[in-house]
């Protein structure tokens, strides 16, 4: 059975930092360009950051330029978020996809594997 784990979230104050990371068990996620997702409450699930299997192609939603930073170790099959200069907006349970594609896609409905959430919360 695939799965995603995150690990690395929790509380922290705004102007903190957090680094999540996801790794998948059951299979290599070599050839997958993975995204990350979060969700608050009350929100819809929405893209954070994705990154392609080479790592040539990254995006970031608008909302986290230039404080939160993408990048996979595929020698270790992980990825990371690396979350600077935190606010509360950004308290959500973050979410790891992977999907079958050459490029970063921003929908969730095109991701294949997810996994269980992380909760950030950020206090201010």
């Amino acid at each position: 059975q695939v799965q995603l784990a995150e690990s690395g979230g929790g509380l922290v104050q705004a102007g903190g930092s957090l680094r999540l990371s996801c790794a998948p068990s059951g299979r290599t996620f070599s050839s997958y360009a993975m995204g990350w997702f979060r969700q608050a409450p009350g929100k819809e699930r929405e893209f954070v950051a994705g990154i392609t299997w080479t790592g040539g192609s990254i995006a970031y939603a608008d909302s986290v330029k230039g404080r939160f930073t993408i990048s996979r170790d595929n020698a270790k099959n992980t990825v990371y978020l690396q979350m600077n200069s935190l606010k509360p907006e950004d308290t959500a349970v973050y979410y790891c996809a992977a999907g079958r594609y050459p490029i970063v896609v921003v929908t969730t409905s095109a991701y294949d594997y997810w996994g269980q959430g992380t909760q950030v919360t950020v206090s201010s």
